[in-house]
C-alpha cells in the first residue's frame, strides 16, 4: 500500500492488519494530511537545492545552498549559525585548506528532550555537471545530481521542522538541525562539531538516504581507515652501479608482503594494499616509492589495534638504508549498534506500521562510513541513520534519483519521531 492513497486507505490498512492479527496503530489523520500537502512544496525545495553545485571543495558553491538552507531554518524561527570548521580541521592527505561552512539552527521548545537532526549539503560532482544533468521528474522518480546523497536529507530535515510548526509542535526542549558541507571527504572539519552535539543530545537521526530495495534504518556501518607507505631510496644506473642505490621497491614490496596478513574475518577488520607505485624509469634503482592500503571496522577499538600492528610490522626493514614513512589515517569511524538504537529503530518500526508499511532495521554493517558515527562516537545515546528517503545511484554522475512515493512516509516518520521522542513515548527517552 502506498502512502499516497486516501486516508481512507490507510484506515483499511489498519482494519485489515488487525484482521491478520498484527498489532498496528492508525495513523494519525492530521500528520498524514499535512505530510501529503508538504509533498509538493518538498520538491520545489529539492529543485532548489539539486539545482545549486556545491561539491566538497567548491567554497562558492557550498557558501550559497549554506546560506539558502540557513534562511529557511531562520525564517521558521531557528537561532541560526554558519559554522567555518576549518580550524579544528583533522588534516588528511586529500583535506582541503579551507572547508565549507556547516549550518547549525537551534529550536527552543518547553520540554526537556534534546534532538539532533544530521545532514549534508555537499556533494562529490564536479563544477559545471548541473548543466548536463539538471532536475527532473520521470515518474515516480526525482533526478538531479546529489538529491539522493544527500540533498533529499536536507530537504526532508527542512520541510520535517516546517511540519512541526505548522502542528505548533514545541515539546522538545532543544530540536538542533546540523548540516555539513564536508561529508564526502570524510568530514575532516565538522567531525569534531559532530561529536560534540551528538554527545549533548539525547537522540540523533541521520538523513542519509534509504535503498530503493530495501526501505530500512541502517544502526550499524563500517569504519574507514587508510594506510600510506612512503619509501626513499637513492637512485644509481640499474646497468652499470646498481649497487650504488638503494632500491625504494624492494622495501615498499617487503613492507607489504608483510602486511598483507592483518585483515581478521572473525572481527570484521579488514586491511587491503590497493595502489602503488614506484621509480621513474626501467634503467634505475627507484628512488621513492609509495603504496596505500584501505582499512574497515566494525568496532572503533579495532582501530587502536590494527594502528599498533602496523606500526610494528613497519619497523622491520628488509634495505636498512631505505627510509620508510607510515601515516595511518582515520577517516570515519564505525557506527555500532546499540540497545538504545535498537530500542529507537523499533518505535520507528511501529509507526511506519501504522501507514500500512515496513521498516527494515537490523545490526547488520551496511553502506559505506557515515556522519553518525561522529555523532555516535562520545554517547551512548541513540544514533540511528537512513532516515531520508529511498534512492538510488548516489555518485553515478547519471543516475541519481529519489522515490517520490517515499516522500509522505518518511516525513510522516520523521515528524511521529521528534514527536515521541519529546514526550517520553520512546524506550528509555
Amino acid at each position: 500500500m502506498k502512502f499516497s492513497h486516501s486516508l481512507r486507505t490507510f484506515a483499511l490498512g489498519a482494519v485489515c492488519a488487525a484482521w491478520l492479527g498484527i498489532a498496528s496503530a492508525a495513523p494519525d489523520d492530521r500528520i498524514a494530511a499535512l505530510a501529503a500537502k508538504e509533498k509538493p512544496v518538498l520538491l520545489d525545495t529539492l529543485k532548489q537545492l539539486v539545482s545549486i553545485e556545491s561539491g566538497s571543495r567548491d567554497l562558492e558553491g557550498l557558501d550559497k545552498i549554506a546560506n539558502l538552507i540557513a534562511e529557511r531554518l531562520k525564517a521558521m524561527g531557528g537561532q541560526v549559525e554558519l559554522v567555518d570548521p576549518t580550524a579544528e580541521a583533522y588534516r588528511m592527505e586529500d583535506t582541503p585548506e579551507k572547508i565549507g561552512k556547516a549550518v547549525r539552527a537551534t529550536f527552543k521548545g518547553t520540554g526537556s528532550k534534546k534532538i539532533m537532526l544530521i545532514a549534508h549539503m555537499d556533494t562529490v560532482y564536479q563544477i559545471g555537471m548541473l548543466s548536463k544533468q539538471p532536475f527532473r521528474i520521470e515518474g515516480d522518480k526525482a533526478y538531479g545530481l546529489g538529491i539522493a546523497d544527500d540533498k533529499q536529507g536536507v530537504a526532508v530535515i527542512l520541510h520535517t521542522v516546517a511540519l512541526l510548526k505548522a502542528l505548533d509542535f514545541k515539546e522538545y526542549g532543544t530540536l538542533t538541525v546540523l548540516i555539513n558541507g564536508d561529508e564526502e571527504i570524510s568530514s575532516p572539519g565538522s567531525r569534531a562539531l559532530i561529536s560534540r552535539l551528538g554527545a549533548e543530545h539525547d537522540v540523533v537521526m541521520s538523513y542519509e538516504g534509504a535503498s530503493i530495495k530495501e526501505d530500512k534504518l541502517s544502526l550499524a556501518t563500517a569504519g574507514i581507515a587508510s594506510v600510506s607507505l612512503n619509501v626513499t631510496g637513492k637512485a644509481s644506473h640499474a646497468g652499470s652501479a646498481p649497487e650504488l642505490g638503494v632500491n625504494a621497491l624492494y622495501e615498499l614490496s617487503h613492507q607489504i608482503l608483510q602486511m598483507r596478513d592483518l585483515s581478521d574475518p572473525a572481527t570484521g577488520l579488514k586491511m587491503n594494499w590497493t595502489i602503488s607505485k614506484s621509480g621513474t624509469n626501467r634503467n634505475v634503482i627507484p628512488a621513492s616509492a609509495s603504496a596505500a592500503a584501505d582499512v574497515r571496522v566494525l568496532k572503533v577499538s579495532d582501530y587502536d589495534r590494527i594502528e599498533k600492528q602496523v606500526q610494528e610490522r613497519v619497523k622491520k626493514q628488509l634495505v636498512p638504508e631505505a627510509k620508510v614513512e607510515m601515516k595511518f589515517e582515520r577517516r570515519r569511524p564505525p557506527l555500532e549498534a546499540t540497545d538504545a538504537s535498537r530500542a529507537l529503530a523499533a518505535h520507528a518500526q511501529a509507526v511506519y506500521k501504522e501507514l500500512g508499511r515496513e521498516l527494515g532495521a537490523d545490526d547488520k554493517v551496511a553502506g559505506g562510513g557515515t556522519d553518525a558515527a561522529f555523532a555516535a562516537l562520545k554517547t551512548k545515546a541513540p544514533v540511528v541513520e537512513r532516515f531520508g528517503l529511498q534512492g538510488f545511484g548516489a555518485h553515478s554522475a547519471d543516475a541519481e534519483y529519489v522515490l517520490i512515493d517515499s516522500i509522505e512516509p518518511r516525513l510522516y516518520l520523521a515528524v511521529r519521531m521528534v514527536m515521541d521522542i519529546s514526550r517520553g513515548k520512546t524506550v528509555g527517552h
